[in-house]
């Protein structure tokens, strides 16, 4: 029995604004009991190990609703190509990239941004010949909803000229021929992402345990991850290795559903370092690459109102599918027509789902119908947001939807209908850095400051209601929250040290708090230099 007693003036259970203790007894990687350092002492055993924190504050550890280790671990030795301003600036970083490294393999990552770019500056694939010839690229866009490819990745993958577009997809062309551009929209670049990634899967579990060192130092002890049965066997091996440091809730790839139900995979089942989660679907795709499923048109794109990447009627059989063989279900849902589809599959398999005790979510559910808000309560699903989404797609969101009547990252107004709110970044989409997101519910503008007050400051959350989605919410959402999530006796003892106290800052100082130190299982895993 190995027992510590942990030491700090705030130490803050997140129960209300006013829960703080200033002591912590842990044994065996689980809390026993928080209290003063006088009633704990009396009851810690023998040889109980005594460490004192420093910093401002004590939280529970951040679990990040939403999260995708793999591509972040593959793109920490890839080209970066985020806030790139032109075409130009952005080949020019590739152009800089391909020079220090040299060499014949595949070529991923890169996050670019079109959006950013002048009108009419478009990614080709003639670009990216002219710098990497017969090395083969499959640089996906900053939402990774596009896949930008030169053309030696377009003949990997099995593209050329009259190769149709699949079902949920586009294959973008060159005016007037049935060459493809370069430019591969949605379902369109499953199969080169997946022929790029296969090229890393003797290193993924290297990069895998460099990304979740970067995790710790901004405070994630447990992540909710979707990708694919390589990113799952990296994991397992870190596990098997005594290198696993961080708690995941394993997703299942809509491709590897058949796989997991063979296998006999239930979502909650696992142990406390990997359990098995939902699978993950896709209804529509993304503003940034215009492809969200609308109920209208895109403003200033007749005709365009997005894309459905799973017919209605396939949605309602992989839901039915699943939750039938004890698999919860996630769908990414962005457009408010999505997100009516999408409630309207969980709606038809109400009872299959309540009768496996499952809950099924919506991860993003960006844009709403107000008349579908309610539904998120009513039927027991999970809104699971990125807040960050909000105030990076400002002012994009705007340009794109108009001035339409809907509810746009209605994170308050669904807490407020009695809906579970998770809260996530998306990464590698977005900065992994919880904070950011705190601050961007708290706030609703950019981190410098923008707009003023916030885009409908109305859907704004208090801190600790912002902090409780971040821990507690994606606890709860996976099913995991008798064990992790709070800080509360009979929980594993997960939680972080920030060098201020959150509650004592200003809301605009909030993404430049850092954290110290960060314990998983009562076990220091991390701490700052």
């Amino acid at each position: 029995m190995v027992s510590t007693l942990f030491l700090h003036g705030v130490i803050r259970s997140l129960e209300s604004e006013n829960a703080v203790h200033e002591a912590m007894l842990v044994t065996d990687g689980r809390i026993v009991a928080l209290g003063t350092e006088t009633e704990l002492r009396q009851i810690a055993p023998a040889g109980t190990e005594l460490v004192e924190l420093d910093g401002g504050v004590v939280l529970p550890g951040f679990h990040d609703a939403h999260f995708h280790i793999g591509n972040l671990a593959r793109e920490l030795e890839a080209p970066d190509l985020r806030g790139a301003a032109t075409l130009d600036e952005t080949l020019e970083r590739l152009r800089d990239w391909a020079d220090a490294h040299p060499g014949d393999g595949w070529v991923l990552g890169g996050r670019w941004d079109r959006n950013l770019w002048p009108t009419g500056q478009m990614p080709t694939r003639q670009a990216l010949d002219a710098l990497f010839g017969e090395r083969p690229v499959s640089l996906p866009s900053v939402d990774g909803h596009a896949v930008w490819a030169n053309t030696a990745g377009l003949r990997a993958a099995g593209i050329e000229a009259g190769t149709p577009d699949p079902v949920g997809g586009r294959i973008e062309r060159e005016p007037g021929t049935d060459e493809p551009s370069g430019l591969l929209l949605e379902a369109a670049g499953d199969h080169i992402r997946d022929c790029s990634e296969a090229a890393l899967v003797a290193e993924l579990h290297r990069l895998l345990e460099r990304a979740q060192q970067a995790l710790l130092a901004c405070g994630i002890t447990q992540i909710t991850n979707f990708e694919g049965e390589d990113v799952r066997a990296g994991l397992e091996r870190l596990r098997s290795d005594g290198r696993l440091a961080i708690r995941v809730h394993i997703g299942v790839a809509m491709s590897d559903l058949d796989l997991a139900i063979a296998e006999g995979r239930r979502t909650g089942r696992g142990d406390d370092w990997l359990t098995d989660g939902p699978v993950k679907l896709f209804s529509d795709g993304a503003l940034g690459s215009h492809t969200a499923h609308l109920h209208d048109d895109f403003a200033g794109e007749p005709g365009n109102h997005g894309i459905e990447v799973i017919p209605f009627d396939e949605l309602c059989e992989l839901v039915e599918r699943a939750v039938s063989h004890g698999i919860a279900v996630a769908t990414h849902a962005i457009g408010d027509r999505a997100n009516t589809l999408v409630l309207d599959a969980y709606e038809r398999h109400r009872e299959l789902t309540a009768a496996a005790g499952l809950t099924n979510r919506i991860e993003h559910a960006q844009h709403l119908r107000w008349e579908d808000l309610p539904r998120f309560a009513a039927l027991g699903v999970v809104a699971s947001q990125q807040p960050i989404h909000c105030t990076s797609d400002f002012p994009l969101s705007v340009e794109l939807l108009g001035d339409r009547d809907i509810a746009h990252y209605p994170w308050r107004s669904l807490l407020d209908s009695g809906a579970l709110v998770a809260f996530g970044s998306d990464a590698p989409v977005e900065p992994a850095n919880p904070l950011y997101g705190v601050h961007a519910a708290v706030t609703r503008e950019t981190r410098e400051g923008r707009p003023p007050g916030g885009r409908e400051p109305e859907q704004r959350l208090t801190l600790l209601e912002a902090l409780r989605a971040f821990t507690e919410g994606g606890a709860r959402a996976a099913g995991l929250a008798d064990r992790t999530g709070r800080l509360a006796p009979g929980l594993l003892a997960d939680f972080i040290v920030l060098d201020r106290d959150i509650f004592a800052v200003e809301p605009h100082e909030i993404p430049a708090l850092t954290v110290r130190t960060t314990v998983v299982g009562g076990r220091i895993v991390h701490r700052a230099a």
